[in-house]
């Protein structure tokens, strides 16, 4: 890890999209195809409502309001990058970004040490993810389910993380015409952003 706490993603090759372990998959995440990804930083826990504060100097979370080790919610994407704005200029050296949707994913899926679990580290959503069968009907402070293979934590639940892409619902299929897709930055345009990961309130996608 680097000094500030990020966890390394090793770059290579995966399946994106609806794969045969996955269930109910929508058609957005239809059809499967393959990605390569250089290497890259993640955090290994969601933002949390105390760094927002500390960044921002308010508080936009409503579900489990002051928890300063929940993680922040009720924030937009464009609200997102004001943050991420603020945070590089107090970080010098530092260039902070949302994942892509393929980083977030592979990522997600434990990146080259992925054992090929249903949800981010397991197979049981309740061993890794905060959702409407154990959260209380909040969120919950961040680091408190398992993690994955990459020691990342709660990416099957909690709550919904945004990505950089524009969302675009058939953009695999324009994926899958290609035969491996490198670095992928998504749709040029769209109506919204990318979101992934499932919730307290729901269940993990």
């Amino acid at each position: 890890m680097p000094a500030d706490g990020f966890v390394l993603v090793k770059g290579g090759t995966f399946t994106m999209g609806c794969t045969s372990e996955q269930k109910d998959c929508g058609d957005d995440e239809k059809p499967a195809h393959q990605v390569t990804l250089s290497d890259f930083y993640i955090s290994p826990y969601e933002m949390t409502q105390g760094q927002w504060k500390q960044v921002m100097g308010q508080n936009p979370s409503t579900a489990s309001k002051d928890c300063d080790k929940c993680p922040v919610e009720n924030v937009s994407w464009e609200d997102v990058q004001g943050f991420i704005q603020k945070l590089n200029a107090q970080s010098p050296g530092r260039n902070y970004r949302l994942p892509t949707e393929a980083e977030w994913e592979y990522a997600a899926r434990g990146g080259n040490q992925s054992k090929g679990y249903l949800y981010s580290g397991s197979n049981d959503i309740g061993a890794v993810a905060w959702n409407s069968n154990n959260s209380g009907r909040k969120t919950q402070p961040v680091g408190q389910r398992k993690p994955n293979e990459l020691g990342i934590y709660d990416m099957s639940g909690n709550v919904w993380e945004w990505c950089a892409d524009y969302y675009i619902w058939d953009y695999y299929q324009e994926c899958h015409q290609q035969d491996i897709v490198l670095n992928p930055k998504g749709p040029e345009s769209g109506a919204g952003r990318v979101h992934r990961g499932g919730s307290w309130y729901g269940n993990a996608q």
